[in-house]
Order: structure tokens, then sequence, then C-alpha cells
């Protein structure tokens, strides 16, 4: 029983630093100063410049290959679930190959299928999340092509379509960050299959990197000068 409150209380942690850093990046003013965050402004100005060319063919190949990378990490999903599966149909084969290591590794049936049904469903998290950053990423193409004429750039209906198109194309970039947190968040959780203890210092080494990148890498440095 002990054993089984020292995979709940790993679990719990995996959870609660996955949400926190969420929350933290996303709703506070300190990660108003992320990587990410201030990579947002340049999408505004992205926009704005975008209003006042005439030839936009080269914005929309930025924009296809935004789309591919996207399709890209939604179909690796699709693959990691169905790698899950296996994992989830093996549970036998996969518990004897664990019991013959040196150090008893082999969890009970009922908690290896748990473990592997936790990863399918952060897959299927990640699926959607870049599913829906694809959707996004057209949305943006279409309001990239109806944006307003070079002759129209400094009226209303130009302004209140670049505010437009900026909030469309900061959501779908959200989105797309949230898949590969999500990624991020699942290869700590692979520590899970081989103890709970390795489960609390993947999820701990994982939060560590993400956070540097976003907050001290020298990307986020660039960013700021």
């Amino acid at each position: 029983m002990t054993g089984y409150w020292v995979d709940a209380a790993a679990v719990g942690f995996f959870a609660l630093e996955w949400l926190v850093y969420a929350l933290t990046l996303e709703h506070t003013t300190y990660g108003r100063d992320s990587l990410s965050a201030r990579m947002h402004v340049y999408r505004e100005i992205w926009v704005r410049n975008l209003l006042g060319r005439e030839a936009r063919m080269v914005d929309m190949q930025i924009m296809a290959s935004l789309q591919n990378g996207t399709a890209f990490f939604a179909s690796t999903s699709l693959i990691a679930i169905g790698g899950g599966l296996t994992l989830l149909r093996a549970t036998s084969d996969a518990i004897a190959v664990l019991g013959t290591l040196p150090f008893n590794l082999s969890p009970s049936p009922a908690l290896w299928e748990m473990k592997c049904v936790g990863l399918i469903l952060i897959f299927i998290y990640t699926f959607f999340k870049f599913a829906w950053a694809y959707r996004l990423f057209n949305y943006v193409a279409i309001l990239f092509g109806a944006m307003p004429p070079v002759s129209e750039r400094d009226t209303p209906e130009a302004e209140a379509h670049v505010i437009r198109t900026t909030r469309v194309f900061e959501n779908a970039g959200q989105h797309f960050n949230r898949g590969q947190r999500a990624f991020f968040f699942a290869l700590a959780y692979l520590g899970w299959f081989i103890s709970p203890w390795v489960l609390f210092v993947s999820t701990a080494a994982v939060v560590i990197v993400i956070w540097r990148r976003q907050f001290a890498s020298n990307a986020w440095q660039a960013m700021g000068s």
C-alpha cells in the first residue's frame, strides 16, 4: 500500500508542476516577460508590416511553413498515441521484461495499465492542441489574404483587421506552445515507468529546462535587447 501512495504523490507532483508552470507562463505578470510573450510583439509587427506591402507572397510562404511544422507535430502525436496503445496491449510482455532486470521494477498489471492510459491521455491532449493550432494558422492565412490594400492602410477598418489578425495569430501560437509543453511533460512522465522517484526527478528536470528556455536562454536575452 505504501508504494501506491508514493506513486500517487509522484503523479500529483507531476500534475501540479505542469499546472503551476502553465498558469505562471500564461496568466501572471512574470510570464509576460517570457520568450513566448516577447515573440508575440513581433507577430503584431509582422501583421502591421504586411499591411504596408503590395506583394505578400513571401508572408504566405512563411505562414505555410508554420502550418507544415504544426501538422508535423500533430502527426507525431498520433504516432505517439499508437505507441501508447501498443504498450497497453503488451502489458504482460512489458512486465516480464522489467522482471528480468537486476532491480525489480515490474509493477502490477493494473498499475502498468494506469501508466499507459495516462501517457495516452497526454498525447491525446497534445494532438488536440496541435490540431487546433493548425486550424488557427489556417484562419490567420485567410486573414492575411483578406488584408486591406496599401491604399487603405490608414483607415479604421485596416486597424481593426490588424488587431483581429494579431489576436488570432497569438491564439494559434499559444495553442502550439501548449502542445509543445505537453510533449516535454510527456518525456518527464516516462520516468514513472521506471519508478515514482524517477518521476519526481524527471518532472523537476523538465520544468527547469523549459523555464530556462523561456526566461534565461540566449534567445530570451536576444529578444530583450
